[in-house]
């Protein structure tokens, strides 16, 4: 019987632009601002989005089906949820801090879908902290008989070029309802697209860019976040260094692209016992990947 392949997880660094990322959401939560950010499939958007709001963190303690806190209901007598009952939950402390909701638009979504999945995940976002704190004082009691305070200052909508009018119209009015920070994320053209709605891009206080990794960074990142890959870039090696200029000028600082060719050079590494990530190796990898 044959084993699936394994495939690695997308190693996160915090790169420049993932600060410069960090600072755009900090405004928009800090002054309740509208922000638009653009930038090229696969330069980190998703990523850097997810990191911020420390999704990847957050989501798993999420019950299997979200709730509003208005008329909650029992569902095959597991409620309620207790988010850090599991022996793998992260430390209450990682989760106190967490204010921001991470949102992927779907396609052809309605307004109604919208304000029902948005003011779920904001309610649920609550509920967990709540429960955080009360764990950190040391208490088990989650059977919460009071209104949670509102603990939403950013909502992070992906894909949000999938939008249209109704479903925009629809974020503009929870984001006046709620007096919640909103990002919307996109690709290259998406201020424009909004600049059609004037009730909404007169909201608009912050646009950002999302830029490709530049050589230094590329460099970095392959010094200090992909050794697991075998891959060991040394300056003072004519063949590292040919190696690293290959890896530039085909993925154009794409951290995606970059990802994917990476996968390839480990797996010709293996196949072939080689040690050294070469010019050669690299251009073997770039001709088994389709890139646009």
């Amino acid at each position: 019987m044959s084993e699936e392949p394994e495939t690695k997880e997308l190693v996160f660094a915090a790169t420049k632009e993932y600060l410069r990322f960090g600072e755009f959401c900090d405004a928009c939560r800090k002054y309740r601002y509208i922000g638009i950010c653009h930038g090229i499939p696969g330069a980190g958007k998703t990523r850097s989005a997810r990191e911020y709001a420390s999704w990847d963190l957050l989501s798993p303690l999420f019950p299997e089906e979200l709730f509003t806190l208005v008329g909650r209901r029992y569902l095959d007598d597991q409620f309620p949820h207790k988010p850090f009952a599991t022996p793998g939950s992260p430390a209450f402390t990682d989760v106190l801090p967490c204010r921001t909701i991470y949102y992927t638009a779907p396609v052809a979504v309605t307004p109604a879908r919208i304000e029902r999945e948005v003011m779920a995940l904001s309610a649920t976002l609550s509920y967990v902290v709540e429960a955080a704190e009360q764990a950190n004082r040391g208490k088990d009691d989650f059977l919460l008989a009071y209104r949670l305070p509102k603990r939403t200052e950013l909502v992070i909508v992906d894909e949000a070029q999938r939008l249209k009018m109704a479903a925009l119209e629809q974020l503009r009015d929870l984001y006046d309802r709620s007096h919640f920070g909103l990002v919307l994320i996109g690709q290259p053209g998406l201020e424009k697209s909004l600049a059609r709605y004037p009730q909404l891009y007169s909201r608009v206080g912050f646009v950002h860019q999302f830029r490709v990794l530049i050589e230094a960074e590329i460099k970095w990142l392959l010094q200090e976040r992909w050794g697991h890959l075998g891959m060991h870039i040394r300056v003072d090696d004519f063949t590292d260094t040919e190696a690293l200029a290959a890896i530039v000028r085909i993925t154009g600082g794409n951290f995606r692209i970059i990802h994917r060719l990476l996968m390839q050079i480990e797996r010709i590494l293996e196949i072939n016992h080689l040690q050294t990530v070469t010019k050669e190796v690299v251009e073997k990898a770039r001709e088994r990947l389709v890139l646009g």
